[in-house]
Formats: structure tokens, sequence, C-alpha cells
């Protein structure tokens, strides 16, 4: 309803204003504008002003747009249980052609000398579970949440760089691993499409094509292909090590 940029330009009148609404929600959308400004104690034309700048033509659009927001904020989504998606993730997984490609990246990973994960959100918390998984078959490797982590060229020497990324388009990831990459580093990346831009600039590319959800604007795409390819890529490896 109402957006960071918009609340950016709020005076300190429409501040006052912005707080009463978004505390009495269900009672300002039967409110005329006079009975809002005797509560607010504020004029109509500061509410008029403020109803422009959420891009309404007056207080009664204002409301309209209100009552929407309220309807939809109640309106309780439908989540999949996940099963389906999950069970179609495994059945292309286990093709013979999608085995080899995880067998020829563990390759890779093996002959590196450290594993870097980098990932940011929920992504950001499965790259640290992707490091401490690795390290425990022996593999050294280490986790980076943040995309802004200044990182040095000596540190990337003959490593691998694994990249978590649902959407594969994350601005801040992109341009990590943009760096990485002109560092030296291999990339691998693990997506839920191979056509985002993130794998489109890795060396190596894993997707697992799951529809993806949002409660509001909160990605919650289940993430549990993303826990086998990391778990098969480290048992993987570590065959690759001792063979």
């Amino acid at each position: 309803m109402f957006t960071s940029e918009q609340i950016a330009t709020f005076s300190e009148l429409e501040f006052s204003l912005y707080n009463y609404i978004i505390n009495h929600l269900d009672k300002v959308i039967y409110m005329r504008i006079r009975d809002l400004a005797n509560e607010t104690h504020v004029s109509t034309t500061t509410i008029l002003r403020f109803c422009k700048k959420l891009e309404c033509d007056g207080f009664s659009e204002f409301k309209i747009k209100l009552k929407m927001y309220l309807k939809q904020q109640a309106g309780k989504p439908e989540l999949s249980d996940g099963e389906s998606a999950v069970h179609e993730f495994f059945e292309r997984t286990l093709t013979q052609h999608y085995q080899q490609k995880v067998v020829e990246i563990a390759k890779v990973i093996a002959k590196a000398k450290h594993v870097v994960f980098i990932g940011v959100g929920s992504s950001g918390i499965l790259a640290e579970y992707g490091s401490r998984y690795f390290s425990g078959l022996k593999k050294f490797a280490l986790y980076i949440k943040d995309p802004f982590l200044p990182i040095h060229a000596q540190y990337l020497e003959n490593s691998i760089t694994i990249v978590l990324s649902v959407s594969g388009e994350s601005g801040g990831t992109l341009s990590q691993v943009n760096q990485f990459k002109q560092e030296g580093s291999v990339i691998v990346s693990i997506t839920n499409r191979a056509d985002s831009s993130i794998a489109k600039i890795s060396d190596y590319n894993l997707s697992y094509y799951v529809s993806q959800e949002f409660l509001g604007k909160t990605n919650v795409t289940t993430q549990i292909p993303v826990i086998y390819l990391l778990e098969r890529l480290a048992k993987t490896t570590y065959q690759e090590m001792h063979t």
C-alpha cells in the first residue's frame, strides 16, 4: 500500500497522518475526510496532498485502494505442499545426463584448493550449510552471505565458487559473481532456471526447475532440491578426491 519511495517524500504532518492510518486501517475506510482531519489534527488540504503522493486523485480513491489492500491482506494464499514439485525434480535429476553433469562438476571441485559458497537471504543460509557439509567431507570450504564483502584476488586463487540463487537475478549476487569470475574463480551456480543471468555467466550450472511461490514479496519456493544437490555434489567430490 505504501512504498518506501512514497514514504520518503512525507512531511512531518504527513508522517503523523500515515501513522494514524496504519494503526486504524479498519476505521479509516469508513471515515469522511473531515472526520480524519479532526482525528489527526491536520487540514483536509494536507490529507488531499497526502493522497496525491500515493497516486490517488482524492480521498475517495484512497479509501478504495485501502479497502482493496485490506481485502488482499485478509485473503489466505494457497501454497502447495511441495511434494509434487520435489517429485518432478527427482524424476529429472535421476537421468543419466544430469548425474554425469554432477560428476563432471565434482571432478573440478575435487581439484580446487578451496570452495567458496555465496548467496543472500535463504540462499545465504544454504550457502552456510553447503560450506559446513563440504568441510565435513574434508574439502575446505567457507561461505559469504554479504554481497558487499571486499574480496581480493589472492583469496580466490585455484578456487571454486558455488553460487546459490533461486531467481538467478539477484543484483548483489550477480555483481559478486562477476567479480569472482574476473578474479579467476571457476563459477558453479545452482539456480531454479538455466536461462537466468547468473546461470548464463557461470562455468557450470545445475538448475532444478520448480514452481516459484511467494507469500507477499517473500520467496517461499521449496529449497529441498538445493539441499539435495549440495549433498550430492559434496559426496561425489569426496569420492573423486579418494579415487
